[in-house]
């Protein structure tokens, strides 16, 4: 994927994506946003992969928090996405590293995004009473679900995309927390899945 116009969305969402991804090659090599064996494939490996999020979610959502932002995936895309399709009404972007604020905070200028950007440790939150939370290449799943746990509203549901290891993750997750979960596969890669997962509660 070489662009946004494979993404399937209007033209005023493309122009804003194409922003976001010039800001983070201009970036990128002074403070490592995503990792620079990435950047090259950027629309698949990142832009897509984050933009899957938003089609599971449970619309319309009127608070979703990105849990370690970082360089904004998948947090300013869903946010990119909200602009078109008026779902969700709040993003919440949490990133304890000041520097990478800054970028997230000029990818929402330069878009002209509503987004809040919290420069703080996800654990010194306080409850965000979110309805959609996400969090991409953080933790391992037990730690995820303890911030889920903390911010969602009750009826809430937690976005978590992992890697090919996710089954071990999960059956650790499971000794610690009670929850449902769905996976579904990525459309980006083989093995990967995303965790679609509610009623998150302590054993």
């Amino acid at each position: 994927m070489s662009n946004s116009a494979a993404l399937g969305v209007s033209r005023e969402t493309s122009a804003r994506l194409e922003v976001y991804v010039d800001l983070l090659k201009k970036w990128n090599p002074r403070i490592n946003l995503v990792a620079k064996s990435t950047v090259n494939d950027v629309w698949r490996r990142h832009v897509a992969d984050s933009a899957q999020l938003h089609e599971l979610a449970p619309h319309p959502v009127d608070h979703w928090a990105d849990l370690g932002s970082g360089g904004g995936f998948p947090g300013l895309v869903i946010a990119i996405l909200a602009k078109e399709f008026d779902s969700p009404s709040n993003v919440t972007l949490v990133e304890s590293d000041s520097r990478k604020c800054a970028f997230l905070r000029t990818v929402a200028r330069e878009t002209d995004l509503a987004v809040t950007v919290v420069n703080d440790r996800v654990e010194n939150l306080p409850h965000l009473g979110c309805d959609v939370v996400t969090a991409r290449a953080l933790t391992d799943l037990s730690t995820l679900l303890s911030y889920a746990h903390a911010n969602l509203r009750e009826g809430g549901m937690a976005l978590f995309p992992k890697g090919v290891t996710w089954k071990k993750e999960l059956a650790e997750a499971q000794q610690k927390w009670k929850f449902e979960h769905h996976e579904v596969k990525s459309v980006t890669e083989d093995g990967p899945v995303i965790l679609r997962i509610t009623g998150v509660s302590r054993v």
